[in-house]
């Protein structure tokens, strides 16, 4: 007669054997590099982050070569940075619309044809002013898809999961594409001239379109590219007041005015805005506002700053690193780091020497880091499906918002109070904002969840009933 085993039991059918030790889930933070897809994306990453960065060096040059201003300068990354405050939204919902890889692999093309076709004119020595602000706007333009496609590619390559591990390593193989970029410019301009980096940046757009094809997204992520998403129910994904609400895709809800509307319905995600943006204005320059601060009242050489550019980048390296240890971060996270960032930039403004600022410098970085990848996967993980290239654009919109409001309101501030005070003003605005704000959600919530008395009505007791009868 076969023995059959009790599924209570464990496999070795003992009841006293152990249960098989099962693996930690999370541990490591490279975990997401166990998916081959996303492996091949990370080199098309680290390569196209390497040849923006090599276009980006040479670009302000560029500009000053061709007109010699310094305010045309800055009126090129206006025009460039403007598309995606005006037209981010727009750009999320067509993301939302459109096949994700198509889109991806399509807009990427583009931006390698732009960057070819700037090499080709500064070559021919065509390249003129109003030209260069042309190609500068349909940058812009492109770069208002590309971003969320690329982002929300990324993240359909891996286990939900591994979500927040994907966004850590996609940060430090920016900060290590901003390195090689920034040193490969200086060796390519110098030996080939400022044409070679544009053709550079070329090259690695065409490496990322060839490679999208050969991308396979994961389990959860299959019938939610854009353009394949059928009718469907409330999400899966739990949350902590339940699961989110039913999007239908229909013609009703596929515009660029349904993401705005369902951005701010949701609670976590317009609070998420108000610390970052919060955050993104008042701190986290860091390179101007700490620039200022050596040069001026610690009456530092400008060389002085390099040891705390060097730590501010080493310090975001170890923030993703230690970010990607993350497996459901939460906006009361974001709070929390936000509001520590804000003390530690007050300690800054209040440091006596440059040896004090690097100490501090080392967390400051290392929480903007991880704050920045948890804020992330909130935004990139709490919407609906159907929804998140949407909430992209209009996240790619605010924060181009408080990008360029943020630098020329410190420097005012800078010019008028001094660095010091700036940085201690700004510091403690943040967390004192970031307390209120929760210290308001609890007491909000306390109010939710505390029951309301009912009065019912019990049968008077015999004695009760002679007494009040005599």
């Amino acid at each position: 007669m076969p023995v059959t085993r009790d599924p209570a039991l464990p496999a070795t059918g003992r009841p006293d054997a152990p249960a098989p030790r099962r693996k930690r889930a999370g541990g490591s933070p490279w975990r997401c590099l166990r998916t081959p897809s996303m492996r091949r994306w990370s080199v098309a990453n680290l390569v196209s982050n390497a040849g923006t960065w090599m276009q980006l060096t040479v670009q302000n040059l560029l500009v000053l070569q061709v007109t010699g201003s310094a305010a045309a300068t800055g009126l090129s990354l206006a025009v460039q940075a403007g598309p995606g405050l005006l037209l981010g939204v727009l750009g999320g919902a067509a993301v939302d619309r459109w096949p994700r890889k198509v889109t991806a692999a399509v807009s990427q093309g583009v931006l390698g044809l732009v960057a070819f076709s700037t090499a080709a004119l500064i070559g021919l020595d065509l390249l003129s002013m109003p030209v260069l602000l042309l190609l500068a706007a349909v940058t812009g333009i492109v770069n208002t898809i590309d971003g969320p496609a690329t982002a929300l590619l990324g993240n359909d390559l891996v286990p939900e999961k591994d979500v927040p591990s994907a966004i850590a390593l996609g940060s430090m193989v920016h900060s290590a594409g901003r390195l090689t970029g920034t040193a490969l410019a200086a060796v390519a301009v110098g030996t080939l001239g400022t044409s070679s980096a544009y053709v550079a940046n070329g090259l690695s757009f065409l490496f990322v379109a060839a490679v999208i094809p050969t991308l396979k997204p994961a389990a959860h992520a299959l019938g939610e590219q854009g353009g394949t998403i059928p009718v469907r129910g409330p999400s899966r994904r739990p949350t902590a007041k339940g699961p989110a609400p039913a999007v239908r895709e229909d013609a009703a809800s596929s515009g660029a005015r349904a993401g705005l509307s369902y951005f701010m319905s949701r609670p976590r995600l317009v609070a998420l805005a108000g610390i970052t943006g919060l955050s993104s204005v008042f701190g986290r320059n860091y390179q101007l506002t700490l620039a200022v601060l050596v040069v001026g009242p610690m009456h530092a050489q400008e060389s002085d700053f390099g040891p705390v550019s060097t730590v501010l980048a080493v310090g975001g390296v170890l923030g993703a690193l230690l970010a990607g240890r993350l497996l459901n971060p939460t906006v009361r996270l974001v709070g929390v780091l936000a509001a520590c960032g804000g003390l530690l930039q007050a300690a800054a403004g209040l440091s006596p020497g440059l040896v004090v600022l690097v100490l501090l410098v080392i967390p400051m970085a290392v929480v903007e880091s991880v704050s920045d990848t948890a804020g992330a996967t909130v935004l990139q993980t709490d919407p609906s499906p159907q929804m998140r290239g949407r909430v992209l654009g209009v996240w790619r919109s605010a924060g181009t918002a408080w990008g360029l409001a943020g630098p020329p309101l410190l420097g005012l501030l800078m010019e008028f109070a001094g660095a010091r005070v700036t940085l201690v003003s700004g510091g403690l605005l943040i967390a004192g904002a970031v307390v209120c704000g929760g210290l308001r959600h609890r007491s909000l919530t306390r109010r939710r969840t505390v029951p309301t008395p009912v009065l019912v009505p019990t049968a008077p007791t015999p004695q009760a009933a002679l007494s009040h009868a005599s």
